[in-house]
């Protein structure tokens, strides 16, 4: 009797760690059980980069080993070139890109990207003491922009006198030396830079055009789509999105209105 008592306790101890593993640990249409296989360059700071001791770092890299940690997945890395990107997820070489990737309505018709995990594109750059405000403030001052960008008409649309340059460095670098007086370029990079180089600068909180990036996964998996944006939506929710990225670029790159999941 005593033995069967202990049997049974085993049973229900083990019945309930079962029931309070994550959901997502059984039932995800993974390629390898107990692992996500992630695709990132790992050459494209600040998306993807290597830290002074070798490892992986990055944002897509640290929000990507916190949605398989609430997972309870093992993260594995998988170094791939951009342009293969999606024709190694195709052919089931990894679960799911990381990668700096645009949602586009283009790519949608090819993958299922998990809901737009952070936002990007157009932003105004000023010096920290500039009495530009809001990108209205433009109008009759002297702008810097990518040469034959679309930053380039963002500028002229709000009246500003552009100032064209080969490299976006080159135009952040006379702001700080005062030669103009606002830059517009991308919002991640500019902010990576500001805060890496403890610039003098900083960034409008208003955007002036908009992207979202996404995690993209391979058609005919719901289960592990759902898993990814639930741990997405919780990690916003609960601050840890911010944590993780903040003191990269400077600011929450969170998206306040996601691009949801097509699912098909």
């Amino acid at each position: 009797m005593k033995r069967q008592i202990i049997a049974f306790a085993f049973a229900v101890a083990a019945a309930f760690a079962t029931s309070q593993a994550p959901a997502s640990a059984a039932g995800l249409e993974l390629l390898q059980p107990g692992k996500l296989l992630v695709a990132t360059e790992g050459t494209f700071p600040p998306f993807s980069m290597r830290a002074a001791d070798g490892s992986l770092d990055g944002l897509e890299i640290r929000v990507m080993k916190e949605v398989a940690k609430r997972l309870g997945l093992e993260y594995t890395p998988v170094i791939i070139k951009w342009e293969s990107l999606l024709i190694g997820l195709q052919a089931d070489q990894y679960d799911i890109t990381s990668d700096a990737m645009d949602i586009t309505p283009a790519r949608q018709k090819q993958v299922v990207f998990a809901d737009g995990w952070l936002e990007s594109g157009g932003v105004v750059v000023v010096p920290n003491n500039s009495s530009i405000k809001t990108p209205d403030d433009l109008k009759g001052k002297t702008v810097g922009a990518l040469a034959s960008s679309t930053f380039t008409k963002l500028a002229q649309d709000r009246g500003a006198n552009v100032k064209d340059y080969k490299a976006e460095t080159d135009g952040i670098q006379d702001l700080v030396n005062g030669n103009i007086d606002a830059e517009i370029t991308d919002a991640i990079g500019a902010g990576y830079m500001i805060k890496s180089a403890n610039m003098p600068l900083h960034v409008l909180p208003q955007f002036v055009s908009h992207i979202q990036k996404g995690f993209a996964v391979k058609k005919g998996k719901p289960e592990l789509v759902k898993a990814v944006n639930k741990a997405l939506a919780d990690m916003i929710a609960d601050g840890t999105y911010a944590k993780l990225t903040t003191d990269l670029v400077g600011f929450n790159p969170a998206p306040k209105d996601p691009i949801r999941s097509i699912q098909q």
